[in-house]
């Protein structure tokens, strides 16, 4: 039995992804860990600060931070998010043999799982567990909309680029999951722009009401005293970042553009290899039994990718964005999967030489990276 196993590709290509994740994992640890640990010493001691809810969230089990924090908090998040996706994957799904490429296109991704692992501690990966919670919760009453907003409101406390990067993916879910199987009426629709309007003020608050207000000096030594190890004061090099406006962030990014779209060839060649995924994806759009339905799945996708084009004008870290406009892709198929189709949708093949091809691809590249690719 269990040789017959390992003569299914896609079950190797599983296993080899295990043995991936473990390497990444190692390499991971390896490295200083600058801007996850300093989002750890943050908090609101100064006042209404960006990027602090983690910070402020640590500070009420200890006064001090030690730096392995950054690795069993991230490493946490990442079981928990890995966990659920498998069971998102298995209700919506399952795990027959036909099923396999599909989840190694999208477990086994370097876009996924294995890219999370490199940017352990970083702030992504709430936004994916939080969307995942909601693809998996009932969606019946105006509860799972009011839940929505207050995840989309955690998130912004947690890092306000999240208004761009899984915010619209969250409102994504919350259109097919709820207000188009339940109707539209006036009561939740009211809810829900009001919930909207909400979410954007935090938004600005956070983007332009959340600088320091202290001098810069007198913030590092406040994060070098709730430093467990103080003599670590390079872990503090990220600092400015709370004091850094929108204008200079856009500036850096516009300075290392050219630079940085030496990536885009490498970036179109890793989308192209998930192209059997992006094919059953257009096959499931277009499988829906209703025209709207149709037309707002393709208006949500092309919003969300919207989102992700400003985030790479504002904001330089090209492969984290890259990587996880396409997790939000992964997700969104599962919402279009529950809605009323026409027909049955072909899985993708398990035995196309192409997609074998693409498959081990995929699951030999250990990530995508933070910045530039690799």
């Amino acid at each position: 039995m269990k040789l017959r196993a390992w003569r299914n590709p896609w079950r190797v290509m599983l296993a080899v992804n295990a043995a991936v994740l473990a390497g990444v994992l190692l390499h991971k640890v390896a490295l200083p860990p600058y801007v996850p640990y300093i989002h750890l010493l943050v908090d609101y001691h100064f006042g209404f600060s960006k990027r602090a809810l983690i910070g402020a969230i640590v500070s009420l089990f200890d006064t001090t931070v030690p730096v392995w924090l950054v690795f069993a908090l991230g490493g946490a998040v990442w079981l928990v998010t890995a966990g659920l996706f498998v069971l998102l994957f298995r209700r919506i799904f399952g795990f027959e043999e036909k099923h396999l490429p599909l989840f190694v296109f999208m477990a086994g991704s370097p876009f996924f799982l294995k890219n999370f692992m490199h940017t352990l501690g970083h702030f992504d990966i709430y936004g994916c567990l939080f969307a995942i919670c909601l693809l998996l919760l009932p969606a019946r009453s105006l509860v799972y909309v009011l839940l929505a907003a207050v995840l989309s409101a955690i998130l912004l406390l947690i890092h306000h680029i999240h208004v761009l990067m899984y915010v619209p993916t969250i409102a994504v879910i919350v259109v097919l999951r709820h207000y188009l199987k339940q109707r539209v009426t006036l009561q939740n629709a009211a809810f829900g722009v009001a919930s909207l309007a909400a979410i954007g003020a935090l938004f600005v608050a956070a983007q332009f009401y959340g600088t320091m207000s202290v001098p810069e000096a007198e913030f590092v030594a406040y994060l070098r005293g709730r430093m467990a190890d103080p003599s670590r004061a390079t872990l503090l090099s990220f600092s400015h970042i709370w004091y850094q406006p929108l204008s200079q962030e856009i500036l850096d990014t516009w300075q290392r553009l050219p630079h940085n779209l030496l990536g885009i060839p490498v970036f179109a060649l890793l989308i192209w290899f998930h192209a059997p995924l992006w094919r059953y994806l257009r096959d499931l759009r277009a499988a829906l039994r209703f025209d709207g339905h149709r037309r707002i799945v393709t208006a949500a996708l092309v919003i969300v990718s919207l989102g992700y084009l400003v985030m790479f004008a504002i904001v330089f870290d090209y492969s984290r964005w890259i990587s996880n406009w396409a997790v939000c892709l992964f997700l969104i198929l599962h919402a279009i999967k529950e809605l009323p189709a026409s027909q049955a949708v072909p899985m993708v093949s398990t035995d196309d030489r192409k997609t074998l091809a693409f498959g081990w691809i995929a699951t030999l590249i250990p990530r995508v990276g933070i910045v530039r690719p690799f």
